[in-house]
């Protein structure tokens, strides 16, 4: 089960890790990526740090740790191919793992239903 952040980020936990990316709404806005920034493993994060920067044909962009961890493993894929992010943005275009995520952290968030309502506005 996938949870979402007002600032359009995805997580996916498995027990205490969690996957994170960009939501498909936010590739979308952000239009062709053409670099990624991803975080260096073993860097410590809090919810709502810049985790990463994303740059687009249209702007760079901040990109924000949804949970509290250690960064343990980042997509390396990103680095020759970031139009991943576009293509497979739920999926292969995933930015990092994060372990340690308080399950309250991830709890917290929004589900995919409340996640549609807000992108529908």
């Amino acid at each position: 089960m996938k949870r979402y952040s007002k600032e359009h980020e995805w997580v996916e936990l498995d027990g205490d890790v969690a996957t994170m990316g960009i939501t498909g709404f936010a590739a979308a806005e952000l239009g062709d990526i053409t670099y990624v920034e991803v975080p260096a493993q073993g860097k410590a994060v809090k919810a709502n740090d810049v985790l990463c920067v994303v740059e687009s044909v249209k702007a760079a962009s901040d990109v924000y740790s949804p949970v509290s961890g250690t960064v343990t493993e980042v997509n390396a894929a990103l680095e020759d191919e970031p139009g991943l992010v576009n293509q497979e943005p739920e999926g292969k275009g995933w930015f990092c793992k994060i372990k340690g995520v308080a399950k309250a952290e991830f709890d917290a968030l929004m589900t995919a239903e409340a996640y549609a309502t807000l992108t529908a506005k």
